[in-house]
């Protein structure tokens, strides 16, 4: 009876432990360019009306830009000229992929939201 009690007792404690190991890990998720990127994706869906390509041509567009952002322009300096170049080149690159995967009317109001 003793060892029936003791294995459900650490049992307890390994199950309770792993749940607040899940949840630490949630946390650090979102903070991921992919989560970030599907976020963006799922908000201007709606409102540009994009369909599945183009839903999938802005998420990997999102996807490298929010990538190459924290590798090159968060944390760091923002004043230095270094930096300032690397997040123009970013932004411009989104840009170019964006206008490719929408059309004209599409990329008018995507321009318009951004400026938001």
């Amino acid at each position: 009876m003793k060892n029936l009690l003791s294995v459900l007792a650490i049992s307890c404690v390994m199950l309770f432990g792993m749940g607040n190991l899940n949840a630490q890990t949630l946390t650090q998720d979102q903070d991921r360019p992919e989560v970030i990127a599907k976020t963006k994706v799922a908000e201007l869906s709606p409102k540009l009306e994009l369909d599945g390509t183009q839903q999938r041509a802005l998420f990997r567009a999102y996807t490298a830009h929010e990538s190459n952002y924290k590798k090159h322009v968060t944390g760091q300096d923002q004043s230095s000229p270094k930096v300032q170049a690397n997040k123009k080149k970013f932004d411009d690159v989104l840009k170019v992929s964006v206008k490719k995967a929408l059309t004209e009317a599409q990329y008018t109001k995507w321009l318009s939201l951004q400026n938001m």
